[in-house]
């Protein structure tokens, strides 16, 4: 090698070398990336079904690689396509939630109140729930970059009122938002989430005796409430080397009159049939709805194939989730909420669209307006 080139080359590998120390030097140092599961949670994760040859595996066969072909074109339709209809032209507004009103209420009924994106106040049985809280400004883990939120919030994480347990999905920070848990840890009862997730909660301060890490098809109680772990199809990761490290999941709620299913991140697979069979039916399943593309086709669902899921959990209730709040896709911000309502409509299946911070109160008050287009 002649010696320009093979100073070149010692240049270009001196940066590769100090680029990886930088970035997990900078991993290491910020809390927002999460831990390692270590030691005994380590142990546990180990023996479990859904793990070996040193990471979490789907139910089905799930192939996440783009290929060379798709990364240039998801890189290239990012950068050079048409991106004016990914978000609205203006905030989405949302109906502010009273925090006093909300304490002091213990209703009979089970409500469902959306909070944006995957994030929702559940109260049942006299509980107050929340699920996948993500209630920063960017699904990022940083405060300067990355997608931004494009809707009010309902209500503030220092307005939010006592929470007696709060239900965690998987860790993507669309779902697990560092700020939030640190803002919630003080005022909640306990926290369950999928395997290797308590790791991250840990680090930002939250008790361990406060946290319950559970398994596919794991249940535990809480306060007359029984909650399921139950499967789904995606991936987990928050830095460069923790790719299925932690585990993914749907919840299941099991309360002394109705159902309620949370699908969490998913694409479509015969397991919701199976969770259907053992759990249902549900009063209302909260589905995703939104960041597909034919690119990612095993990870997230198309809107008819919400519909499905829907039907094979057998829903009586559907309400979609996981759009208008962030854009992580490369449709129109609109796209998820028209296709899935006209599937529903078309197949006769029940379908709540309420808009941020409205409350659906099961089998009384059902919004059903089409506000997206207002």
């Amino acid at each position: 090698m002649k010696k320009p080139l093979k100073t070149l080359f010692y240049l270009f590998s001196a940066l590769i070398l100090l680029a990886t120390v930088a970035g997990c030097s900078l991993m290491s140092l910020s809390p927002q990336f999460g831990a390692e599961a270590k030691g005994a949670r380590r142990q546990t994760i180990q023996q479990s079904p859904n793990y070996y040859d040193g990471e979490f595996r789907n139910p089905v066969e799930t192939n996440m690689d783009l290929g060379f072909n798709g990364t240039v074109k998801a890189i290239t339709s990012r950068l050079f396509g048409r991106n004016d209809s990914l978000t609205p032209d203006h905030m989405l507004p949302a109906i502010k939630l009273d925090s006093a009103k909300i304490a002091a209420t213990r209703d009979t009924a089970t409500v469902i109140t959306w909070l944006g994106h995957s994030a929702f106040i559940v109260e049942i049985d006299g509980k107050r729930l929340l699920l996948d809280p993500m209630l920063g400004n960017r699904a990022s883990p940083f405060s300067f970059m990355g997608p931004k939120r494009f809707s009010e919030l309902p209500i503030s994480l220092e307005q939010m009122p006592h929470i007696d347990a709060v239900l965690i999905s998987h860790d993507h920070y669309d779902h697990l938002d560092y700020g939030s848990i640190k803002e919630l840890t003080a005022k909640t009862t306990h926290f369950y989430v999928a395997l290797g997730v308590g790791a991250h909660l840990e680090r930002w301060g939250v008790p361990a005796d406060k946290i319950t890490e559970l398994d596919w098809w794991q249940e535990a109680t809480f306060q007359g409430l029984t909650f399921a772990a139950t499967p789904a199809r995606h991936f987990s990761g928050r830095g460069f080397s923790d790719r299925m490290q932690t585990l993914w999941t749907s919840w299941v709620i099991l309360g002394s009159k109705d159902k309620v299913f949370f699908s969490g991140d998913s694409g479509y697979f015969d397991g919701f049939k199976e969770i259907g069979q053992k759990y249902g039916p549900f009063d209302i399943t909260l589905m995703e709805c939104g960041q597909y593309n034919e690119l990612w086709p095993n990870i997230h669902m198309m809107p008819a194939q919400t519909v499905q899921a829907h039907q094979d959990l057998k829903g009586k209730l559907l309400m979609p989730i996981h759009w208008g709040t962030f854009a992580l896709a490369l449709h129109p911000w609109t796209d998820p909420i028209e296709r899935v309502t006209a599937e529903a409509r078309e197949l006769g299946v029940p379908i709540a669209t309420p808009r941020i911070g409205e409350r659906v109160i099961l089998h009384k008050k059902v919004p059903r307006q089409d506000w997206w287009l207002e």
